[in-house]
């Protein structure tokens, strides 16, 4: 009798721990209504509007002072929108945002190497880039958004996606450190997606065509439409960012569960991110260790999810499907500060190793 009482016993604790368990996980999602989702996409459009009208109806090659205004600008938008979160839903959720839009921002940044190599292989003139580089952003942004839907309803129903998604991120951040130190300089290698729109896609070579499609007229003597170089660009950025993504949304999901958070995180990264392209054209290539500064980040994100996973483990092959809560748990103030810390030895490493080849 004791002994059956004492199971009974400790199948109502372990079923009470599941319980709470769940209800902890459920207090630290973000529950947002459908009309805040509604007024964020289209707020999210109208900056999207505004930014066309601004900049790219009169075509132009923008300044360094319009872009380091702008940039401000944006990143002034998001700080405000991380503030007013913050004091709306608590700082564990502020926090969150800020960790996720640090991410976003600086893994962007990486995205800005291979977008300057795609409007060099195009010739695309300075003054049309503003607007090939706002199409396919918008795009990229369209396509984040299915992916981040797809991670939410995934994650939510399916935990140990967790574990994949931190093994990816260890296995990307293991790709990028390679890449890094074995191609120290390759300007010159032509992007695959790039090969593959000049193979099936007909283009024009008119480079100082506005437009994303034109008629011309073949051998004989058949006119026909075809792209011209900044629809090829539109097409390659679009499908080059949805590729980054495949990195970048797992790892916010390793900061916050909260596809709003996710959502804004991203969008507020996207935004900025034209201006931010023409602010640090010219100093890209002094951010010597970017790479390897991606790679850390990438792989602490990546062992957050595993030991996340690990405290969400369902696994029956891992602790008899029980949750692993002896690992550590790495919170949110935690997790912004070593990002922080990541970056700010990146920069000023990359710095320093400028000066001494200076």
């Amino acid at each position: 009798m004791l002994v059956g009482h004492s199971g009974e016993r400790c199948v109502a604790n372990d079923n009470d721990m599941t319980a709470k368990q769940e209800s902890l996980t459920v207090e630290n999602t973000l529950q947002v209504p459908g009309w805040v989702w509604g007024v964020t996409l289209l707020v999210t459009l109208g900056l999207f509007i505004f930014d066309f009208v601004a900049h790219v109806r009169k075509p132009h090659a923008p300044t360094l002072k319009e872009s380091a205004v702008w940039s401000a600008f944006f990143i002034a938008l998001a700080i405000l929108f991380g503030i007013g979160l913050t004091w709306l839903t608590g700082p564990t959720h502020g926090g969150e945002f800020f960790a996720g839009f640090v991410t976003e921002k600086s893994l962007s940044v990486d995205n800005l190497f291979v977008f300057a190599l795609i409007m060099a292989k195009f010739s695309i003139p300075p003054r049309f880039q503003q607007k090939a580089l706002l199409i396919g952003v918008g795009m990229a942004l369209v396509m984040r958004g299915g992916l981040i839907a797809l991670g939410a309803a995934a994650l939510e129903r399916y935990s140990w996606l967790f574990y994949l998604f931190g093994l990816f991120l260890l296995y990307s951040a293991v790709k990028l450190i390679i890449e890094h130190f074995a191609h120290n300089d390759d300007s010159e290698e032509m992007p695959k997606i790039l090969v593959w729109l000049q193979r099936w896609l007909p283009i024009s070579d008119k480079v100082d065509s506005p437009h994303l499609l034109e008629h011309q007229t073949d051998a004989q003597g058949r006119r026909r439409w075809v792209a011209t170089p900044i629809m090829a660009v539109v097409i390659a950025l679009g499908i080059t960012d949805l590729l980054f993504a495949f990195d970048s949304i797992p790892a916010i999901y390793g900061l916050t569960s909260s596809a709003y958070i996710v959502f804004t995180a991203n969008a507020f990264a996207l935004l900025g991110l034209i201006q931010l392209y023409f602010l640090l054209h010219g100093l890209m290539s002094k951010l010597t260790y970017l790479g390897v500064g991606l790679s850390c980040l990438l792989a602490f994100i990546g062992v957050k999810l595993v030991l996340h996973a690990l405290h969400q483990n369902t696994l029956p092959f891992i602790n008899d499907g029980q949750p692993l809560h002896g690992v550590p748990d790495i919170g949110t103030g935690l997790s912004l500060s070593i990002i922080g810390v990541i970056l700010g030895i990146t920069v000023i490493a990359s710095l320093i190793k400028g000066r001494q080849q200076a």
